[in-house]
């Protein structure tokens, strides 16, 4: 009898005993900026992350992105962003949060498998690495962009957009890779050939600084005319009186770099509520 007892208990100690659930994904709150208003991450008061570090590119896990996703249903628009030459560091992660809390599934890609650079050596080492094998970029934005589109809480509408190393990238993924719908670019590498910019099926954004001479302002003047002259739409402006890495970095001079950096990001959020949204 006691063996019979045992036997019946059993079944209802497994009933009770759930199978462990994978822990939910974080959500960031949605809460838009005003006209006024910068994102935390750029004023320097990104505070602690909201997402969570993805393995987006199958058979690799070295590289590492971070998804930030926005609370509520959706389905969201969808972003990819591309980091500058040192990497995928806190800051980019930050600035993930902040298009979450736009209302944008955003996935920070990782082009370096992980790593990142301390000085400006180890980075420039990263940068010709990565531009040795243009392929294998241009593949792992792919896969970011796949997953994206994969989610169900994504519209299939995707951008792409960059700092530095990472606008010049952005601007040749809009040129080869997979479709995708918009491309903003952060004073990054340029094209000035038109025929090679007229495989681009969509509007171009782009940011630049009058004090930087990568690219310098004659650099952009030529971009832009390619552009006008392959017919592709763009949303190009030189703020006067900031350098290289303002935007990303309103905080290290914030009484030149807060109004050009406002405007900036004013004419972004509208960029992606055209390509994206609308």
């Amino acid at each position: 009898m006691r063996r019979f007892a045992v036997l019946l208990l059993v079944p209802f100690f497994t009933a009770c005993t759930e199978a462990p659930q994978a822990p939910a994904e974080p959500r960031v709150p949605v809460s838009r900026t005003s006209d006024t208003q910068l994102p935390p991450a750029l004023a320097g008061n990104g505070g602690e992350l909201q997402g969570m570090d993805l393995g987006y590119v199958d058979g690799d896990s070295l590289t590492t992105g971070y998804l930030a996703v926005p609370e509520g249903e959706g389905p969201f628009p969808a972003l990819v962003i591309i980091h500058e030459w040192n990497g995928l560091v806190n800051r980019v992660r930050q600035v993930a949060d902040d298009f979450a809390a736009e209302g944008y599934v955003t996935l920070a890609a990782d082009l370096y498998g992980g790593r990142t650079g301390a000085n400006p050596d180890e980075n420039m080492a990263l940068v010709r690495e990565a531009n040795a094998d243009m392929d294998a970029v241009v593949a792992n934005l792919n896969a970011a962009v796949r997953y994206l589109k994969s989610r169900s809480d994504v519209t299939g509408r995707v951008g792409a957009m960059g700092w530095c190393f990472g606008g010049g990238i952005a601007l040749s993924f809009g040129l080869d890779g997979d479709a995708h719908d918009a491309t903003a670019i952060f004073y990054g590498r340029l094209v000035d050939d038109p025929e090679v910019l007229a495989t681009m099926d969509h509007e171009v954004y782009g940011t630049f600084a009058r004090l930087d001479r990568g690219p310098a302002p004659e650099q952009v003047a030529a971009f832009e005319e390619a552009l006008n002259a392959a017919g592709i739409e763009n949303d190009l402006h030189i703020y006067d009186e900031v350098g290289h890495g303002f935007w990303l970095r309103v905080d290290e001079d914030p009484e030149v770099r807060t109004a050009p950096g406002l405007d900036a990001w004013n004419r972004l959020k509208a960029y992606l509520d055209r390509t994206l949204v609308d």
